[in-house]
């Protein structure tokens, strides 16, 4: 039988991920130790820059104890021909059990885990899915508001590419939250809505009813001319600024997956907004990246 991965939130229940949510947090209160996965290798195989999730891994992977092995995709043997196939085998012949992996290909994880003895945990698949960075939004949303069932989530920007926005709306689902996609046509198709997803273009109208709002990255590597005409016209539409900030509820919080751009998705003043969220999403991701390993590889506590 084929050991548990994390491909996408889709592969947890909603009490599984509440589970993560508090062992996270628990984490958090009280650090383990170094043997919850001690004699256990993991393997971080990124074929894409990164600075949070790969730093993040790495530390949670150090924190829980395990052997890590740093694979740069210039030590595969995949450029020299070698299969998906052929290179799950050689690292579970190793003793490896763990193998994190982001890639700019949409479903390579997947393939991986179909030939891989071990777990996976998808780190970010071209803009298909990024689970861990999901469930540590969650937490972020739950650790403000002490739950998501009822709460209206924004997320806004280019959810088209957004491989954050799709876990996320997973999850956010998942645990009852209503969410509002929020952007262009092109970034933002009506066929996107579904149960307890909805589209809107007008931010304005939306932001005063808003718990929390997430902005999502204008990936100008991922963006053809033909998708989005000028940033300066995206941002006179859907940019967060001191005004927009102004219609919030006192509540709300903002969020940010990372890496954001000053001057198109937000200005400077969202970084001084008493609800701005984005280090503590950071920091959770180090918990939640512990709780995944320690689940995947040790079950439930």
């Amino acid at each position: 039988m084929r050991e548990r991965s994390l491909l996408d939130l889709d592969d947890l229940t909603s009490d599984e991920i509440s589970y993560l949510m508090q062992r996270a947090t628990a984490f958090h209160a009280n650090p383990p130790g170094r043997d919850l996965l001690r004699g256990v290798t993991v393997v971080n195989l990124f074929f894409e820059p990164s600075t949070r999730t790969y730093t993040s891994f790495s530390i949670a992977e150090a924190r829980v104890g395990a052997d890590v092995v740093a694979l740069p995709p210039g030590s595969s043997s995949l450029g020299k021909g070698e299969t998906i196939e052929d290179t799950a085998l050689t690292l579970a012949a190793m003793g490896v059990k763990v193998i994190v992996t982001r890639h700019p290909e949409s479903g390579f994880p997947y393939r991986l885990a179909d030939s891989f003895a071990g777990h996976v945990i998808n780190a970010g698949d071209g803009s298909h899915a990024h689970p861990t960075q999901a469930l540590l939004d969650l937490l972020t949303i739950w650790t403000e508001f002490g739950r998501l069932a009822g709460l209206k989530v924004a997320l806004v920007g280019d959810v088209l590419h957004s491989r954050v926005a799709r876990s996320n709306v997973i999850g956010l689902r998942r645990l009852g939250a209503d969410v509002t996609l929020i952007g262009p046509p092109t970034l933002v198709p009506d066929a996107m809505a579904g149960d307890g997803v909805h589209v809107a273009r007008d931010l304005d109208a939306i932001l005063p009813q808003m718990d929390v709002v997430m902005l999502l990255r204008i990936q100008r590597e991922r963006i053809a001319a033909a998708v989005l005409a000028t940033l300066d016209d995206y941002g006179r539409s859907y940019q967060l600024d001191a005004r927009r900030l102004g219609s919030l509820a006192s509540h709300a919080i903002v969020m940010h997956p990372g890496p954001y751009n000053r001057g198109v998705e937000l200005t400077d003043d969202v970084l001084g907004y008493g609800g701005w969220r984005y280090a503590q999403q950071v920091s959770h991701g180090v918990y939640v990246r512990m709780a995944v390993l320690d689940f995947l590889v040790n079950g439930r506590a």
